[in-house]
């Protein structure tokens, strides 16, 4: 979906802000817990409905980073209450507003956004239905790893010791050549885990997202970043298997959610 549905800045026409599509009929009051306090409604098309909030048809900007943060935090919090509420939601991006159309106010606009898109939205809801998304991050302590491979690799182990007997000079050009392999060795051995660590949580989820991996401060490191689809009532075998990847030395888990499924409803 667009991060802005026919957004136009220049005219200080109402619009509605929309917020997620849910699965229900419903048309009910959330309460004021919108964006700077505005009143949460919902829209509804037949059995789902848009939640919204009345607004002026232009973006929401400032150049405080503050307020920018705090409204994209609002925004994610009228999701999680609308995905308590009802247990099936498409979130949907910040700054997402529909303005009227000639022949119809922002109202019926939106309504009619539902009525063209619905059978796209009700195809995603099914998708997500009884599912939360879950973050599964892996780490690996890369000092750690990187002295058991050259214990247990017998090239890397016979450059260590071949070093030690060497004179400095020529010291120094097998200490290249050593690290050098132990960083080949290294990018072979994260490749390896990738694809077993991803092969044994692909069997607890429903669909899987590979994200960018992230810097750290401390001194471990990111080899696997992934945004996972699961039933509800299956996460704790995902967090058993995590839990076995964890007890692994040298590496370590992040597990964190239940959260509405964002990185899963495209179409």
């Amino acid at each position: 979906m667009s991060e802005r549905t026919e957004v136009q800045t220049a005219l200080k026409r109402e619009a509605r802000y929309l917020y997620c599509v849910a699965d229900t009929g419903e048309s009910v009051s959330l309460g004021e817990i919108g964006i700077e306090g505005s009143e949460v409604y919902t829209i509804p098309y037949r059995d789902i409905c848009a939640v919204v909030h009345n607004c002026p048809a232009e973006p929401y900007k400032s150049s405080d980073d503050e307020v920018v943060k705090a409204w994209v935090l609002t925004h994610q919090a009228v999701i999680d209450v609308a995905w308590e509420k009802w247990g099936t939601v498409l979130p949907l991006g910040f700054d997402t507003i529909i303005t009227a159309r000639e022949g119809s106010d922002e109202e019926q606009n939106t309504r009619n956004w539902l009525m063209e898109e619905y059978e796209s939205l009700k195809k995603r809801i099914e998708k997500v239905r009884g599912k939360a998304e879950y973050g599964v991050q892996v780490f690996w302590d890369p000092k750690a790893l990187a002295q058991n491979l050259t214990e247990t690799s017998p090239e890397l182990k016979q450059l260590e010791e071949e070093i030690g007997s060497k004179p400095k000079g020529l010291a120094y050009m097998y200490r290249q050549k050593l690290e050098n392999l132990l960083k080949k060795e290294m990018e072979l051995k994260a490749d390896e885990c990738f694809k077993d660590f991803y092969a044994r949580i692909k069997k607890h989820v429903d669909d899987i997202r590979v994200e960018k991996t992230k810097k750290t401060d401390q001194g471990s490191q990111m080899i696997m970043n992934l945004s996972c689809l699961v039933y509800i009532d299956k996460y704790r075998e995902l967090g058993e298997e995590l839990d076995e990847i964890n007890k692994m030395d040298g590496f370590s888990v992040r597990f964190t959610g239940p959260w509405p499924p964002y990185s899963f409803v495209s179409a």
